[in-house]
């Protein structure tokens, strides 16, 4: 989806990047295997999943102050499902302007 907001417009600040939770550092190499998406790891005292109260699977959409204004599960919200997808695109492209 990263490639595809940049291909439609390069100057939209989107950026779509993982968080992985604390305590589950030990899947970070196999999570990374064949992808290109930015991957962060959390630690206790930056506390991103808690500050955000993220769940599994969540995509948290910040606004330009870095303020939580949407959260996407993915779970219920299979991005295999055409409309899910774009559903989600149109709420990153919002969230840009």
């Amino acid at each position: 989806m990263q490639a595809e907001i940049n291909d439609a417009n390069p100057a939209t600040p989107v950026r779509i990047f993982g968080v992985n939770a604390v305590g589950q550092e030990s899947g970070n190499d196999a999570i990374c295997q064949g992808r290109t998406l930015p991957w962060l790891q959390d630690t206790p005292q930056q506390n991103a999943w808690g500050a955000w109260q993220a769940t599994w699977r969540d995509v948290v959409i910040l606004d330009k102050e870095n303020r939580t204004i949407h959260v996407y599960n993915l779970t219920s919200h299979n991005l295999s499902n055409s409309a899910y997808y774009s559903e989600l695109r149109t709420l990153l492209l919002d969230a840009a302007h």
